[in-house]
């Protein structure tokens, strides 16, 4: 199988990367808990391009979720599939960059990096034959950015 790893960063890309699994796994007929509850063997076709099979039978996305500030996760957390992801994949930091890229890039996001590119590398590691990375992100602003 050919997977994708995705990587969501900063409020803006955790915000629209949690849509992004609502609708994939409404499509996949996956629920918020990772339970399969589809109609259809085309929904388990290619199942394993942003999902993983835990030992316990669900599917788990293949989702790294990185922001500077606890508050992106938390919401992610709370929202509808928030369950969904492997709760090492959430890396953040205590201080957030503020909309600022500089602290995003140089200072605070700096700090965070050794830790966002282990969970990378773990993600990539656990794939049979790595496709490639998708990035949601913004295009201004602080971590994102």
């Amino acid at each position: 199988m050919r997977e994708i790893v995705d990587i969501q960063a900063g409020q803006c890309g955790n915000q629209i990367g949690a849509k992004f699994w609502e609708v994939i796994s409404d499509e996949h007929g996956v629920d918020p808990t990772g339970t399969y509850h589809g109609d259809s063997d085309l929904q388990l076709e290619r199942i394993d391009v942003y999902y993983y099979e835990a030992s316990n039978g669900k599917y788990v996305p293949r989702a790294i979720l990185v922001d500077l500030e606890p508050g992106t996760m938390d919401s992610v957390r709370a929202g509808p599939f928030g369950q969904i992801f492997r709760p090492d994949n959430f890396v953040f930091g205590q201080s957030g960059a503020g909309n600022n890229w500089a602290k995003g890039h140089y200072t605070e996001g700096a700090e965070l990096m050794d830790s966002v590119l282990d969970v990378i590398r773990k993600e990539a590691e656990s794939c049979d034959c790595l496709q490639g990375f998708q990035l949601t992100h913004s295009l201004g602003g602080g971590t994102g950015s």
